[in-house]
């Protein structure tokens, strides 16, 4: 299963850091996990979603041991 990171707002969406994922590729984790974490879903758009560590589309596929973090937007200067 893929793991997923979830950073800043996103984790306070979900109220995890980390998650195991049975999703095989990255359209099917997008939904799944907007579904499975309503507060998620208004912010999952503007995230960026890192899969290895590279932006990939949602029809990437997901090894059993992938890495995908959300990162939502950050404010900074």
């Amino acid at each position: 299963m893929a793991r997923v990171r979830y950073f800043a707002a996103a984790a306070e969406a979900t109220g995890l850091e980390v998650e195991q994922r049975p999703e095989t590729t990255l359209g099917a984790l997008r939904a799944a996990v907007a579904a499975d974490h309503p507060g998620l879903g208004g912010i999952l758009p503007r995230c960026a979603v890192l899969v290895g560590g590279a932006r990939v589309d949602d029809d990437t596929a997901l090894a059993s041991d992938e890495l995908v973090d959300v990162l939502p937007p950050f404010a900074g200067g």
